[in-house]
Formats: structure tokens, sequence, C-alpha cells
């Protein structure tokens, strides 16, 4: 299976209701005010955000008298492009994060989001691409949480650093970024505990390892990437606004894309907060982690070849 047909089949339970609803409005023979309507609020009902609908909605009102289009696939493709188009300076390579050894990486999100399980996907393709990693369990908040990791570490066979649970997770951050720089390892990955921002503890504990780090080394940690579910919706807006209170995000990585998610929602958090996408998650196996293609993304999306 070629890479458009595992983003065409990861993405097609979000996108079934968005592709379907497109191919019935464009199949009115004139692209009129009506369809426009139409055409906007669909999109809002797929979290692509009102900013980014209305652009979108001026962009095929100029089709309308530039173009004439009246194809429905050919409306479909040109969607795809513009949207391919919007979404291309937020791509980032995942080997870009590793422009330094160590490279220390920072990984958050709230509780259920798949964060663990990413940064075991994450180990696995970095490992597949020649780089030596070690992984920091300073998710010390839930055994389950260190166990999890453990298991992941033994699968890919990768080190890691790890204390009891219910000991400090800044102290196994500072352990682990130490070793990577003592062993020259290329990427530390450190997981951190789920929380939100009405856990003040929880955050407070979040600060700290930040400000442990940099004890280490002022530009660490070189990497924070925010771990989103995709089903969560809107509130993933919510959860981007106050994780960047603490620390400036780098990168965003969006999972369960495979599911009843709103693929949308992509689009809405680039154009809010102007955050690279690094990679998206569809499935549960090792290798379901794909770095994020707009043009791929986009075709996946609309379920088009």
């Amino acid at each position: 299976m070629g890479l458009l047909d595992k983003f065409k089949a990861g993405l097609s339970r979000s996108s079934q209701n968005l592709s379907s609803g497109l191919k019935n409005i464009f199949s009115k023979k004139n692209i009129d005010s009506a369809v426009l309507d139409e055409f906007e609020e669909l999109l809002i009902s797929a979290d692509v955000g009102i900013e980014t609908v209305s652009e979108l909605k001026i962009e095929f009102e100029k089709f309308k008298v530039d173009k004439n289009l009246s194809d429905t696939n050919k409306i479909i493709e040109v969607l795809s492009d513009k949207i391919s188009e919007y979404l291309l300076p937020y791509q980032r390579d995942l080997l870009s994060l590793n422009v330094q050894t160590p490279t220390i990486m920072i990984i958050s999100g709230v509780n259920g989001v798949g964060k663990t399980t990413t940064i075991g996907k994450l180990g696995k393709f970095f490992k597949d691409n020649k780089k030596s990693i070690i992984f920091g369990a300073a998710d010390t908040f839930r055994a389950a949480a260190i166990e999890q990791l453990e298991l992941w570490s033994n699968k890919i066979n990768v080190n890691i650093i790890k204390s009891a649970p219910g000991s400090d997770p800044a102290s196994v951050a500072f352990k682990t970024a130490t070793y990577a720089k003592e062993h020259q390892i290329d990427i530390a990955m450190i997981d951190t505990a789920g929380r939100m921002q009405n856990k003040k503890n929880l955050m407070d504990e979040y600060k700290k390892i930040f400000n442990v780090l940099k004890k280490i080394d002022v530009n660490y940690p070189n990497e924070t990437i925010l771990v989103l579910d995709a089903t969560t919706g809107q509130n993933a807006l919510n959860q981007v606004e106050e994780f960047s209170k603490i620390q400036k995000i780098t990168g965003l990585i969006i999972t369960k894309l495979d599911s009843t998610a709103k693929g949308g929602i992509v689009l809405a958090i680039c154009k809010k907060y102007k955050l690279p996408i690094l990679a998206i998650g569809m499935g549960e196996k090792e290798s379901d982690l794909y770095p994020f293609d707009a043009k791929l993304f986009a075709k996946g999306l609309l379920q088009i070849n």
C-alpha cells in the first residue's frame, strides 16, 4: 500500500461526511451564494474553523467568476489543492528535529491523547533512521505510564531512565538529559504526566521540568512537542493555548485521525497558532505514525487520488 493509500484509508472515517457532503453540494449546476453557504456550513461542521472557512469561501467565489467550474471531481481537486497550499508552511520534517546531539525533547499532552504510545512510535521512526534514542519516564504520576513506556523501550530496544512512581518528575528529566549528553545520544524523549490547566500541582511540576533542564543547558529542551487527540475537536485549541503558557511549543502531533475525528481541526489549529505539524497518528501499530505531508493529508481528507 502506497503512502497516499494509507492516508486515504486512515482518514476514511473522519472524512466520510466531508467528502460525501462536498460531492452533494457541488453536484448543483452553479456555484451560487446558496451553494457557497452550504459549503461554509459543511466545513464549519468539520471543525475547519471559521476564519479558514471564510478564506476558502472567498476563493470559491472567485472560481465562480473566473473558471465556472462545473465538474464535481474537479471542484474537489481544487479544494484539495487549496488545503494543501494552506497547510504546506506548517509541514515539518521529523528528521529536522535532530539538528544537534543530543536533542532533548519534552513530549506533552493531556491524559488519553496517546502520548506514551506516540513516544514509542517516534522512537521506532528515529531508530529506523539510524538515530540513537533514550526514553525518560517522567510521567511518575501514574505507574501504568512508566510500565507502558518500559514496554515500548523493550519492544524497540532502547534504554529508559525511570524512577519509582510518585518520585520527582523533574529529577527523571534531569537524569535523562544528563545521560544523553554524557553518552552523546542523538535524541532523548521525555514523557510527562497528562495534565490540564485546572490541575495546578501538575502544571507546577511541568514548569519545574523545564527549569531543571535549563540548569544543564539553557537551550534545553530543544523541542517541546504537544500531542493532541483529533477527536476532541475545538477543545484541542484550548490545550495548545494552556500548554503554550508554560513553554513555547515547537511542534504538534495529531493522533486518532483514523477514528471518527473531524480532520478539519488540523486546519483550525494551523490557522490560529501557526505551529508546525510533525506527524499524524492513524492506528495502533508501531508503524502507524506518519510524517505529516500536506498534499497527502488534503487528498486523504477529501478521499481523492
